[in-house]
This record gives C-alpha cells, structure tokens and sequence, in this order.
C-alpha cells in the first residue's frame, strides 16, 4: 500500500469517527433552540448542525477548483485540472446536500418545501452552474481544450458563491443569518448559545475533514481513470 493510500484511509476512517461523533452531539447533547415554539420546529433545527456544514463544504470545494482553474491556465499542467474536476463534483454532492436538507427544514418552518428566496434562489442558480461545469466537460473532446475551457469557466461559476453568501445580507428574506450580523433582520433567525455554537463548529471541523478525505480517494480514482484512459489510447494507436 502507498503512503498516498494509507493517507486516505486515515483521513476515512477519522472522518467516519468525527461524523458519529457530530451525530451523538446533535441528536444527543444539543438543546432546543428556546425560540422556537413547536416540537416539530425545535427538532428540525437540528438539520442546521448538517445543513450549514454541507453548503461550506461546498462553498470550499468550489474555491479549491477555482484556485485549480488559474493555476491551470498559468502553467497548463494536468494535475490541476485533475484537482479542479474532482473538487467540483464534491462540491456538487456537498450542495446538493445543502439544497436537499434545506428543502427539508423549509416544510417544518416556513410549511413550504421552496420558495424564490434570494437565498435559495442564488443556491440554485449557483448549483445549476456547476452541474455546467460537467455537461461543458462532457461535451469537449479535446483534453486540454477541454482542461482550458473547465477552468474558465470554475472561475466564473465562483461567482455565484460569495453571492450566495452575501444574498441574506443585502435583501431582508425569511432565510435566517446564522454567521455574522443581521440575525434579526431575518424570519426564523436564532441566536447561538455556547453548546449549540460548540456542536455547530464541531460539526463544520467534521464536514471539512470530510471533504479533504473525499478529496483525496477522487483524486486517486481520477488519476487511475486517466491512466487507463492514457493506456487505451496507446493501445488503439499504436
């Protein structure tokens, strides 16, 4: 076994242990929100503890397939285009994840499973641009034409994260402000005590283990899709 693998293994396996441990946390150790009046709303705010963690694990696969992208047009190598490719499809899982759970809370809070919210529009529109990103990859035959044209355009979707972030900021929406200033401007908004800001920041710490783990296992399955793909090809033209 290479040093590369036992890496990822250990980054599994303390991943998988983290997770239980943030399940034990909210399900067991994390109080209900004070100011929230029914049993079905207190017990769904518990979605936050993965809801919040999944959207920033996404945002940061994002910004690691945008920094892949401008490295990638600077000096052209294949790695980067390799690291781009992978973080994105996490981050496509990580942001589905975020929009399925959120969908999920809405019903409990709002008594809807989506609304045009700034917020949740911008996730959408954000999320649609990545989905893109693959039919764009998919659609290119060439692999450095393809590389090239992905990394532009992980640069352009990239947009779409801080305005993401920033919507709830700049329009009054029912969509609470959980980090930062404003919570009461928003519908649903809570503040955090000292033992849900623990488990709260214990679960982003597990969710961004995670996406390293789930990192490095994509960046070795790409490599050995390449190498495969490389082989054929030299097979073919011999």
């Amino acid at each position: 076994m290479s040093q590369s693998d036992r890496w990822t293994g250990v980054l599994l396996a303390v991943s998988g242990l983290l997770m239980m441990v943030a399940i034990v946390l909210v399900f067991g150790v994390s109080p209900d929100p004070v100011n929230l009046q029914t049993p079905v709303e207190r017990f769904s705010q518990r979605i936050f503890y993965f809801h919040v963690p999944a959207w920033w694990a996404g945002f940061l696969a994002f910004l690691v397939a945008a920094g892949a992208g401008v490295l990638y047009l600077i000096n052209g190598h294949e790695r980067w285009d390799v690291i781009g490719l992978s973080s994105v499809e996490i981050g496509i899982t990580f942001t589905t994840m975020g929009l399925i759970t959120g969908s999920i809370w809405a019903k409990s809070t709002w008594n809807t499973w989506w609304t045009w919210d700034p917020r949740l529009t911008t996730a959408a529109i954000g999320w649609l641009m990545y989905v893109g990103y693959l039919m764009l990859r998919g659609a290119i035959d060439n692999p450095e034409r393809r590389a090239r044209f992905a990394a532009v355009f992980a640069l352009i979707a990239f947009l779409s994260v801080p305005l993401n972030f920033m919507a709830i900021r700049w329009w009054r929406t029912i969509h609470p402000v959980v980090i930062g200033s404003g919570s009461a401007d928003a519908q649903g908004g809570f503040a955090l005590g000292p033992t849900i800001r623990m488990i709260f920041f214990f679960c982003l710490f597990t969710f961004t283990v995670l996406y390293f783990a789930l990192m490095s296992l994509r960046l070795r399955t790409e490599w050995l899709a390449r190498r495969v793909e490389h082989l054929k090809q030299q097979l073919i033209f011999r």
